[in-house]
């Protein structure tokens, strides 16, 4: 291992540490106190909640693995269809160890199969032990993780369609297809009730950006499934015609997960449900999202230290919908230390709880309620940082901007292609009568925009190994920059049992950054290319710029992106 690994490890080690510590004297206060309310919950299941990075394993490339995991954390990470046949108990991970309880002995090549799969779902295995359970206890067990699992829900279903009328089947169908999305890593459910004879109810799972039909239900059982989520998130069940929200709480894997529902009318007498699965434990860490972009990570956590204070400045996350930005938000505040800062948010809606931060909910139409009338109430409430869930509107970008003037790190979310588009965007909401002004303080403000993408990743366990010529042409060859006898991955379409036999497995964070590192008196020409030609801030000192160009390259040669995936974004 070179020194620079070494340093990096290092490094990656001492933060994962640090992030523990943070928050440690406080939760053990929490941990008491819900003793005394007669609460059960762990150190660890706390310091998650506060978001404190876990115990992890570093590799010599900086890749981080999990060597300490609990029994509902080792199920949540490792395929249902890996360990369920084997009937094996899952108790937990420490040190590298892997502790399982089976109902039978295990040949070699069964346990050499499961470390396997364990190691690419990201754990630091290093032995795995086998416990002797009393069979009755094991058969348990078994059967109580059996039934939060995946595996039942054609079953419970097949059963539920013999008698549709049965609540009970119905209420096992809806916790069992909750369950199955959340194992097959889906962001989203998409539900169709349609009245008419001869169309399709189908139940949709979004999984890594593409959307997978799975259940298809006639209309008399889609529409009970439709009337008990909306009463779980108590909505008005009778009402198919007006647009509502609603979200309830569902318990898996030993952690609570919310559901967001989004409920609106469908052709002449029908329905559509969407569910936005919000699962903590599926957001991704700061390190996580830049480890392959080190220089952006760096700048931005420099931004977020509890030592940076009254410098102000603005953060922009920007991209099209369904490109991660509220994920790399909520990755930053997690990496301020909200023990010595106070975060402040404003979102619409709030959609995970983040412990030692305030958070408020934005009531549009109310007054008093919109994101402006927010920002400006919490310049009254002492904020280190404001988080600010999207720019939509002139008001909005004024008093962000005259948030960051006063002094306050604004972090937001917004619209656009590009991050250079951003800009333009930024300008588009601002008012004639001051666009000169709200430019200016835009150039004075700006620390940093991100615009980005995620791109579906190879799976690891399957993907094939080939030279790059074998799969694009001299041309393609050329716009990459790459030379043909480059080793590359390409997609495997059979897939493993890690990916579902999908051939991927996971997304990641593809750049387009624009980092602004020079000091307020000396951007001027910053302003000026913003009111004429704004391609000319990338020339202009302290700028860096990143193209997704790069980024793509970088993934594809990484072997994380196949080279025909790579090539629609080098063109984009």
């Amino acid at each position: 291992m070179t020194e620079t690994a070494k340093d990096k490890v290092n490094f990656i080690k001492k933060r994962a540490a640090e992030g523990r510590e943070r928050y440690l004297d406080m939760v053990q206060k929490e941990r008491a106190m819900l003793v005394r309310q007669g609460i059960t919950r762990s150190t660890e299941q706390l310091l998650d909640a506060a978001g404190a990075v876990s115990n992890v394993e570093v590799s010599e490339d900086g890749e981080t693995k999990k060597d300490s995991a609990t029994g509902d954390q080792l199920r949540s990470l490792i395929p249902v269809q890996t360990w369920l046949p084997l009937n094996i108990h899952l108790i937990g991970m420490e040190g590298g160890v892997l502790k399982i309880a089976p109902l039978d002995e295990l040949s070699q090549k069964q346990v050499e199969s499961f470390t396997s799969t364990a190691q690419r779902a990201g754990l630091h295995v290093t032995e795995v032990k086998s416990e002797i359970w009393d069979r009755a206890e094991l058969l348990d067990a078994l059967r109580n993780v059996h039934d939060l699992s995946a595996d039942r829900t054609e079953k419970t279903l097949v059963e539920w369609l013999l008698d549709v009328d049965n609540g009970l089947l119905l209420n096992q169908f809806m916790r069992d297809m909750l369950a199955e999305a959340l194992q097959l890593r889906a962001s989203d459910i998409h539900i169709i009730q349609d009245n008419a004879p001869d169309a399709p109810n189908w139940i949709r799972y979004r999984v890594d950006g593409d959307l997978m039909p799975v259940h298809l239900l006639p209309g008399d059982a889609m529409s009970r499934l439709t009337t008990l989520l909306k009463r779980e998130a108590g909505m008005n069940f009778g009402d198919r015609n007006t647009p509502k929200d609603g979200r309830f709480a569902f318990q898996w894997q030993g952690r609570g997960v919310d559901v967001r529902v989004a409920a609106a009318g469908h052709s002449q007498d029908g329905e559509k449900l969407t569910l936005r699965l919000l699962d903590r434990a599926a957001l991704k860490g700061f390190d996580d999202l830049f480890r392959r972009h080190e220089d952006v990570g760096f700048y931005l956590e420099k931004m977020l230290s509890p030592e940076i204070k009254g410098g102000g400045g603005l953060i922009l996350l920007s991209g099209p919908t369904g490109s991660g930005k509220t994920t790399t938000l909520y990755a930053c505040v997690q990496q301020i230390d909200r023990r010595r800062r106070h975060v402040l948010t404003i979102e619409d809606p709030i959609e995970y709880e983040l412990r030692y931060a305030t958070q408020w909910q934005v009531h549009g139409g109310m007054m008093g309620g919109e994101f402006s009338d927010l920002i400006r109430a919490a310049m009254r409430h002492d904020p280190d940082y404001i988080v600010i869930g999207e720019m939509r509107d002139m008001d909005t970008v004024e008093t962000s901007l005259r948030a960051a003037e006063s002094g306050h790190t604004v972090i937001s979310t917004i619209h656009a292609d590009t991050a250079l588009q951003t800009f333009e965007r930024l300008r588009s909401l601002m008012p004639a009568e001051r666009e000169r002004s709200s430019t200016y303080t835009l150039a004075q403000q700006v620390r940093c925009i991100l615009n980005q993408r995620l791109i579906k990743m190879l799976c690891q366990g399957c993907a094939h190994k080939t030279k790059a010529s074998e799969i694009v042409d001299n041309d393609e060859l050329k716009a990459m920059d790459i030379e043909a006898d480059t080793i590359v991955s390409k997609h495997n379409s059979a897939g493993c049992d890690l990916c579902a036999r999908t051939g991927f497995m996971g997304r990641t964070l593809l750049l387009d950054a624009l980092l602004v590192t020079s000091p307020v008196n000396e951007r001027d020409g910053i302003y000026e290319a913003l009111m004429g030609n704004v391609n000319n801030i990338t020339k202009e000192p302290g700028v860096i710029f990143h193209s997704r160009r790069e980024g793509i390259v970088d993934l594809m040669l990484s072997g994380l992106v196949d080279p025909r995936v790579a090539l629609l974004h080098v063109e984009d």
